[in-house]
This record gives C-alpha cells, structure tokens and sequence, in this order.
C-alpha cells in the first residue's frame, strides 16, 4: 500500500527518503551496523502496526522495545525525535513547494492569502479607498510568548536551518550532477552535525535565554519577511487602482512580545531584566539597520554628472561626515554615509556600543526612529522625482518599512502581573501613606472610590522614606524601568499593562494607581502613557467581563484617561485557564458569550474594542488554525483590531521558515481584512442553535468537572499516568509549572497541564466533555436534536470551527498508547475507575462527530492534516513505548542517568512529532 497516493506528493515523499537515507547512514557510521538494524527493524515494526494494524508487528515491536539497554534507548530515542524533526522539514518545504507551484501556475488566488482577500472585497463592492481607510486604524500583532512547551534548543534550530536550505536549492534550482552531488554531501554533513549536537539543554533557561530565543526569529523571519509583506501588499492594492498610484501604507501589523515582561508567576522577570531585554531587542535592530544603510550605500552610486537630486537629499549630502573625494559627485551615497553616522551615534549613546563598520565621521545621534524614517524618506522622494522610482522598490523600500515597523526597540514588550499582587502592593502603599486604611477589608465599591481618588490627584502615593517590602519595591521599580524605556527608545516600546486573573473594576484601578506612582499616568493631564488592559480567565471572569467594562466605563476619570488613548480599550482573553476550569466547549462558549457581550457594552460606551486572544499552540489552550478562528468570531468582535500569542513549540512551526513564516503573517492580516470588512455572509445563529450550545455547554460542563475535580484520586491519576512531574525537570522555561508549591490542578499552569496530556496521547483537555454533552442533549430532543446540531455544523462558523479543533485533536490522540500511561498507576483500582471512563468518552466523541459532520472517518475534510499524520505518526509510537518503560523505571529507582536523560529525550521528540502540544 502507497502512503503517498496523491502525485503531488512525490517530492515530499522523495525528501523524507532522502533524508530518512541519511539519518540512517549516519547512525550506521557513528554506532556500527548493529544500532542500524535494531532501529530499522523498530521502523518497520511502527509502520506495518500503524498503517495496517497489525498486531504481531506490534507484539514484535513491543517486545524489541521492552528488552532494550539504557544505551541502545538513547540510540532510538534520538533516532526517531529526529527522523520527527527531519519530516516536519520536509513537510514545511513541501507546503513552500506547492504554494510556489500554485502561484507559477496562475491558479486562483488560494484562501487565506491576501490576494485572495483583496480580490473577496472588491468583489463585494469594495474599492481602493476604503481599502486605504481600514489600514489607517487597523492593527494586527502576533505576540511572541515564553512558555514551556518550546524544548528545542537554539542549535538545534540553526543545525534545522541550514537543511532547509539546502532542501529549498534543490527546489529552486537545476542541479548539474555535480552540484547534486554536492547538496547531496552537504545534507549529510548538516545531519551528521544535527545528530552530534545535544538535544537537551544542560541547564535551565533564564529569562535572557528565552529573550535570546525569541531573538532568533528576527534573524530568521521578521526582519526581512514582514517589510516584504507590506511589499506584496501595497503592490496588490496598486495593481487594482484604476490609476495603478503607488500605495503607502501605514504599518499596521507589527510583532509583539511578552518575552521579558511576563512577571504572572515568573519572579525572574524584574526591572534590571526588563532593562536588559529591551537593550537586547534594541542591538538587534540597530545591528540590522547598520548592515542594511552600509549595503544600500555602497548600491546608490549615482553621480550628479548623470542625475538630479532634490534640494532636500542635497542638504543631508552636505551634512554627511564623509568628505572623500572619491564620492564628492555621489550625493546618494553621502546621505546614506550621514545617516550612518548618525545611527552609529545613536547606537553608542542607546547601548554604549561601536558599529563594526566604523562611521565616516563624527555627527549627532538620532533623538527617535522618526528622524531616522524622515531621512530615508528624503533618499526615497528624491529618487521618485529624478527617475529613478524603481530604486526606490528595493532594500530602500524595505528598509523604511523595517523602520516603521521595527523602531529603535525592535517589538513591544508587554508587562504582564498577577491581579493579586497588584491589590497586595497598593494595600501596603495605601497603609504607608494612611495607617487608618485598611484596603483590603473593603468591599468593591468602597475600593473604586478610594482608588478614584488616588488616580485623580497629582499627590504621589509612595514615598522616598518609607521602606516597603521586598514585592512592593519591585512592583514599582519595574514600572518606573518602562517609563524610562519609552524615554530612551520611544513611547512603543512598553505599551501594554496586562492584569492576569482580572474580576473586577478595581483589578484595573490598582494598575491604574500604580501608574500613576511611576509616571505613566499623569492626572493633571488626563493622559496615560500605557494600555491597561484586563485579562479574563476562569470561566467566571468571563461571564463578569462585560458588567466589569460596563462600570469601569461609567466612571468620569477613567473615561478622561481613556480619550488619550484614542478611546480604545483592549481586552484580553484567556483560552488556557478557562479551558482548564471548565473544558474545552464550554471555555470556547463561554469565549464566544463573552465577546458578544463586550460589542454591546463598548458600542454603548463608544469605546472602540481591540481583542487579544491569549491562545495557546494547542487546541486544548485555545489552538487551531487562526485563519478559521479569527473568521470564526462573532460579528463585531474584530474591528481592524486583533492581538493574539504565539506560544510555545508553534512560533518554531510558524516562524522558523522564512517563507512559511510570511505565510503565517498573511494569514492573520487576511482574516482580520475579511472579518472585518466582509459582512458576514451567514445569518445571525439561529435562537435554536443559542439554546442547543448553552444546553452543550452546561452538559460537558458537568462532565468534565465531574472528572477533574470532583472524581477522588484524579489528581493522582494524572501526576502518574501523565509526564507531569519529569516535566517540572525539563530545562525548557523560566517559570515554574506551578503557580504554588502544591500538586493541585487547580494551582497547575495551563501549558504542562496541556503539555502532559499531548505527551500520553490522551489530549483530554481538547475533546473531554463533547461526547457525554452531546448524548445528553439528544436524549433531551429525541425528534429533532441531532437535526439541530447538523445544521449548526453546516450553517454556523463557530460551532463548525469547534468541531474541526476537535477532530484535529482526536486524530492525534492514540487510546492505546494512553493504556499504556494509563499501566503507570500503582493503585489498580484508581485506575480501573478512571481510565474506562476516559476510554468511553473518546469513543463516544468521536462516535457523535462522525454523526454530526456526516464523515465516515476522521479528517476526511482534512487531507493535509491526515498526510501529516500518516507520515509522522508511525515514528510517534516507539517514542512513546520507550518513554513508559523509562517511567518506570525511573519511577521503581533506577538512578542511572541515562534513564532520566532518555524521558526527556523521549519528551522532546513526542513534542516535534506532534508539533503543537502545548
């Protein structure tokens, strides 16, 4: 039987064998035939048992697999993690492959790019200008988060790279047999250097480390692929134009990043590592624009003799330092040599460090990356008006747009903080101030009036002679770091105020105070530097939120400071915790509920609405892809606004290749044009489709709380039938797991609580509930429930786009391998109370998925996704059949080393197999 019956496919089918060849012939040169044969004999054991079910295949497999030593189980772990990481390649080049080909062949603009967009809203009616207009107030910003699910490290990324490469120069080029050849032995080469480099990383991550991380796909993706976006769309918006006039458009899409300002649960994350992060992303792009002005004037050589300049360009010439004679009748290249120098200027004031390519001359810093942009916008209008607008469509072109997008700090950085440690610092600041106050014995309205108060007079709170404690002096000299950060590198560069955990007006209020005490706020101004933005989590917030904003709102000082904002108000949304607190359908419910209910407080206070999805890579934190989800949102949700997170082991999925990473970008800037500027072409949900979902919700509600909370010995279950506690000694992230020093779930982070569940092959958090919520509700509407949910399938984005999450979920889960996590519960009767239980809800779920979408098996609709899964799958199983007889050994004591090394090998590699689990 072919795994690749589609003929598109034979490139990628050829790369995999070529690649799985190498990785081969590298473990036969470095390990000797023996450890060849042992893990060629285990891939085809995989591949018969899963293509085929073969059940002797397994039993062998099994049986190789149980009786290997501690050494021959390293061998195999590393085999397999990286034959994963090696297909997940291939599979990224092959999506760059196809997408070419579609484009040379001049087929129909595909779904999800922009040409397909703009070529949707000019079809519906919709024209240049108002195309124009929406980019003027429209923003788009993925958000690069820390989290502990990304557990490749740096090396192992760059080693990935440079195959990639040498893959895509296959594609790209007609190789002579030598140059064959060639690529053939530099392949080898890079594996055998991917195989020598260590998976693991030896201790664990700061959160520089994690800053430095996030860093790399600057190199890699942003730095060139988003000017080159913004390159692609101005040209597409141009070519419609009736006049074909050159588009200008503002930056709307910028990245984003909680790397280094994510202080919930994280008490690493201080003002000096705040300081040094944003020094850090600052070097980052000065080094960039350094590089790119040095190349560009050694490219602009024109002479007076030939050309004419404008008298702006020649007053900047007559600035520059540089007074060769060799570029006297160059004015081009002496205005770029000025601007060198002045950027060399400013980046030894900003960061006290020297160009390598020392300037011409001495001359003065830039105060802010606008004068940097206005200079190279003088280059770029002289060249329009003396003939030579085609040199303006190059690395100039890219350059301004890397200015405007980047700045002098590179992404903003978001600081984020627990809502309890808010209310405990500005408890003691009110008490130093006022011993006759005792904050926290008020009650919420007493809290608002008081903070009210404070937040409207100029008299600061804290004072310089008091001594407060160890978190209160944190707290306020990280804010008093972001007021000096917007000083040094511009009001960008920490925009955001993220309150973790928000229930209440008064959650916002405190921020607001202590704003006010670090010069963010300024009350005799009305004027406040920063958004605060409140982030609802548990599903109780999340109904709160609209009456939150609502009195929020109503208050006259908060309204005043929110006009200097532009009168819009962000909200964050929490995906993870509220998935962890109520479920996978009813978190998205209750998401969907919540949304709707902010468009109607924000229309009625005529606050503009910006939402940011705090979305996790997997689909049990909110994951999916975000095209379908952002569509998904109910009308007015997305008003040209949307931030959302990139967490964990998907930015290295979507962002580690440059091409893939455009594509990824695009994606988010078509849906945010069409959900915002199409109407939505289905009808409001029917009210039969409202009460069949609040009926769903409350049903799976039951379920899965049922289980995770109110079943004794659940939390044991999980802590020994999940890789919970061997994750905690993963070096793979700065925060802990926990929020507190407990094994509760409740006090469980989101991320491993995901993570340990994708690693088992359960992926509970993604589909428990469905099943049972579903039979409940048909056994309530005999006649014609299942009528209902068929038609809210067919008819209704939302529910459709919950369902597909689901699917994609289910396809990757694996109930027989959970059996054998499921074998690593010492106390059988917990067990066997437990795991049919599991068991059951899996079949039923998937049982009533096929019934409500009509599939006769999962991801019919889906053959991408299932290609995926065929080609992956097969080399997932041994990993996690090794990483079971390493539990327990090391679970019964076994000290060695290697058994410790070999599970968190076995994590690594089950996480790049299944690409988003956490």
């Amino acid at each position: 039987m072919n795994q690749f019956s589609d003929d598109k496919d034979q490139s990628l089918r050829e790369d995999i064998r070529r690649l799985g060849r190498i990785l081969g012939d590298t473990v036969r040169q470095q390990h000797g035939d023996q450890a060849f044969d042992l893990i060629e004999t285990i891939r085809q054991n995989a591949i018969r048992f899963r293509r085929d079910a073969d059940q002797a295949a397994r039993a062998e497999l099994e049986a190789t697999l149980d009786t290997l030593s501690n050494d021959q189980t390293t061998q195999v772990i590393r085999a397999f993690s990286y034959f994963s990481h090696l297909v997940n390649l291939a599979e990224d080049q092959h999506h760059i492959r196809r997408t070419r080909a579609h484009l040379i062949a001049g087929s129909a603009p595909r779904q999800g790019s922009l040409a397909h967009t703009i070529e949707a809203l000019y079809n519906t009616g919709h024209d240049t200008r108002q195309l124009l207009d929406f980019f003027q107030t429209a923003q788009v910003n993925p958000v690069l988060t820390a989290h502990p699910t990304e557990v490749q490290r740096k090396s192992i990324l760059n080693c990935q790279m440079a195959i990639t490469r040498l893959l895509d120069e296959r594609d790209r080029m007609q190789l002579t047999p030598e140059e064959s050849a060639a690529n053939e032995e530099a392949l080898a080469r890079a594996v055998l250097t991917l195989w020598q480099t260590r998976m693991l990383r030896m201790s664990k991550l700061s959160v520089l480390d994690e800053v430095e991380n996030g860093l790399s796909f600057y190199d890699y993706t942003f730095l060139r692929e988003l000017p080159q976006l913004y390159a692609g769309l101005e040209d597409l918006l141009s070519s419609k134009d009736p006049l074909h006039q050159p588009v200008d458009l503002p930056s709307f899409m910028k990245m984003g990043s909680w790397i280094g300002g994510d202080r919930d649960g994280n008490p690493f994350v201080t003002a000096s590592v705040l300081e040094k992060t944003l020094a850090m992303q600052a070097n980052r792009a000065f080094k960039f624009y350094l590089e790119e002005l040095h190349t560009l004037g050694s490219q602009l050589s024109m002479a007076t003799l030939l050309v004419q300049v404008s008298p702006d360009l020649l007053a900047l010439a007559q600035r520059s330092p540089d007074h060769s004679p060799h570029r006297a009748d160059e004015p081009y290249r002496l205005a770029v040599s000025g601007m060198y120098a002045r950027l060399a200027a400013t980046y030894k004031d900003l960061l006290g460090m020297e160009a390598i390519i020392h300037a011409s001359g001495p001359a003065p810093a830039y105060t802010s990356a606008e004068e940097l942009s206005a200079d190279l916008d003088t280059v770029h209008r002289s060249l329009l008006a003396n003939g030579s607008a085609a040199i303006t469509r190059g690395r100039l072109r890219h350059l301004r747009r890397a200015v405007s997008v980047f700045g002098f700090y590179l992404a903003p950085v978001d600081l984020r903080q627990n809502s309890d440690v808010h209310e405990r610092v500005v408890a003691e600041l009110l008490q130093a101030a006022n011993p006759a106050v005792h904050y926290l014995e008020l009650d919420e309205e007493q809290r608002i009036a008081l903070l009210v108060q404070e937040i409207s007079s100029s008299r600061p709170l804290a004072s310089p002679y008091l001594t407060y404690s160890e978190e209160t002096q944190s707290e306020l000299s990280i804010y008093r770091a972001a007021a000096t950060a917007q000083q040094r590198y511009g009001k960008g560069a920490v925009p955001n105020c993220i309150i973790s955990k928000t229930d209440g007006v008064s959650d916002m209020l405190e921020l607001a105070l202590l704003l006010k005490e670090s010069g963010l706020l300024h009350p005799d101004q009305a004027r406040l530097d920063v958004n605060i933005i409140p982030l609802f989590e548990t599903i109780e917030d999340l109904q709160n939120s609209a009456p939150a904003m609502d009195r929020l709102f109503a208050l006259p000082a908060y309204a005043r400071l929110l006009a200097s904002r532009d009168h819009a108000q962000e909200v964050m949304l929490g995906y993870s915790d509220s998935n962890k607190d109520g479920g996978f359908l009813t978190s998205g419910w209750e998401l969907y509920k919540a949304e709707l209910d902010l468009v109607a407080v924000f229309a009625k206070h005529q606050v503009r609405l910006r939402l940011f999805h705090g979305r996790g890579g997997s689909v049990g934190r909110g994951g999916g892809p975000s095209y379908q989800a952002i569509l998904a949102q109910p009308a007015g949700a997305v008003q040209g606004q949307i931030r959302l997170t990139e967490q964990g082991e998907v930015i290295t999925a979507k962002y580690g290749n440059p091409e893939v990473g455009r594509r990824n970008l695009e994606v988010l800037a078509a849906a945010t044009m069409e959900a915002s500027l199409l109407a939505h072409t289905e009808a409001a949900p029917r009210p039969e489709f409202l009460s069949a979902m609040e009926e769903l919700s409350a049903h799976a509600f039951i379920a899965y709380r049922d289980l995770v909370y109110e079943t004794e010995g659940f939390e044991q279950y999980f802590w020994e039938s999940t890789v919970i506690a061997e994750i905690a000694g993963l070096n793979i992230g700065s925060r802990p797991a926990s929020r507190k020093k407990s094994t509760a779930i409740e006090d469980l982070r989101a991320i491993p609580w995901v993570f340990s569940w994708s690693q088992c092959r359960l992926m509970l958090p993604g589909w428990f509930g469905f099943g049972a919520a579903v039979q409940a509700y048909l056994q309530a509407h005999p006649d014609n429930g299942l009528q209902i949910l068929q038609a809210m399938f067919k008819e209704w984005s939302f529910f459709s786009t919950v369902l597909s999450n689901m699917e994609m979920v289910l396809a990757k889960s694996d109930i027989g391998i959970a059996s054998r996590y499921a074998q690593l519960v010492k106390d059988e009767s917990l067990r066997n109370r437990i795991f049919p239980r599991i068991q059951a809800e899996h079949e039923l779920t998937i049982a009533v998925l096929k019934t409500i979408s009509g599939q006769d098996e999962l991801l019919s609709t889906n053959p991408l996704l299932k290609r995926s899964i065929r080609n992956r799958f097969p080399y997932l199983s041994p990993l996690n059949h090794v990483q079971v007889e390493l539990l327990e050994r090391y679970r019964n004591g076994d000290s060695d080393e290697r058994v410790r090394r070999g599970i968190h090998l076995s994590i690594n590699g089950i996480a790049a197999g299944l690409r988003n689990s956490g």
